[in-house]
């Protein structure tokens, strides 16, 4: 433990750079949505509807069927983690 103690400011030391890359990135990719930008989301997502009613993903080129697959399990994270956040645990809920 005291090893431990003695090797945080260098540990510390370390870590700045990532840190920064990581505030760096996280200041663009991690703000909410402007209000300019909400009807252009809204445009997006009823176009992705369209194409899968209309069966046109099958006309999507395999980088395009990649983001988009990526896109959707982003989506899908997000919500079971904002569901175990919001349950307070990872399994059931608290009755």
């Amino acid at each position: 433990m005291a090893k431990l103690v003695k090797n945080i400011p260098v540990l510390i030391e370390l870590a700045k750079p990532k840190l920064s890359t990581f505030v760096r990135y996280a200041k663009v990719e991690l703000v909410p949505p402007s209000p300019a930008e909400i009807p252009a989301a809204i445009g997006d997502a009823s176009k992705k509807i369209a194409n899968l009613q209309k069966q046109t993903f099958r006309n999507w080129t395999v980088k395009e069927a990649a983001i988009n697959t990526v896109v959707g399990l982003e989506v899908f994270c997000w919500f079971f983690i904002g569901e175990c956040i919001g349950k307070g645990s990872l399994v059931g809920y608290q009755v």
